[in-house]
């Protein structure tokens, strides 16, 4: 029992289960699934102004603020007891080309050589952190959506816009992790 909370889930019980919550929400209350929205209901409801884009009745979508909560709640448990004590696993190949970028650290999913309070100040962090979470944001926003919203809910409901969606995150995934990203990390 203690692997199974500890450890990664394999993907045949993992995708299934991410898979079940677009039918358990269509048929519970149809709803959709997806995160980015609730930035716009926390807004709405937070800072009551005369800006058009908020002007709805955010209460009616609480459940999704209830999902995020949820979602913080769980990611805080888990960090706190149930994470694994040892290192990440990489790939010995990526642990090569990691540390020519002077990335050698894998005790936490995120490396700290990488994302810390010390790097927010250098270039390399500025470009990573605040930029890249600018773009996701934006890009977000753009896209009418974030990945989990297009890629499962979307898909699944055989949405044409989240196909698209989901091919362009794809694509700009492989081109930022092949071609942008060594870039950013050789800085």
């Amino acid at each position: 029992m203690s692997e199974l909370l500890h450890g990664p889930w394999p993907w045949y019980i993992a995708g299934p289960l991410i898979g079940l919550t677009v039918p358990a929400l269509l048929i519970l209350g149809n709803k959709s699934f997806g995160i980015s929205s609730s930035l716009s209901h926390i807004c709405a409801a937070c800072f009551p102004a005369n800006v058009s884009f908020f002007k709805y009745d955010w209460k009616k979508e609480a459940w999704n603020l209830f999902f995020v909560l949820g979602i913080l709640i769980g990611g805080l448990l888990a960090a706190n007891f149930l994470s694994n004590p040892d290192p990440v696993s990489i790939n010995p190949k990526l642990a090569t080309e990691l540390s020519d970028y002077g990335i050698v650290n894998y005790s936490k999913v995120v490396p700290a050589e990488v994302v810390n309070w010390n790097s927010l100040f250098t270039l390399k962090g500025f470009i990573m952190i605040v930029l890249g979470g600018f773009l996701i944001g934006f890009g977000t926003r753009y896209a009418g959506g974030c990945t989990s919203g297009h890629s499962i809910m979307g898909l699944s409901t055989l949405q044409w816009p989240s196909l698209v969606a989901t091919c362009c995150f794809m694509i700009g995934g492989f081109i930022m992790a092949n071609l942008i990203l060594p870039l950013i990390l050789s800085l």
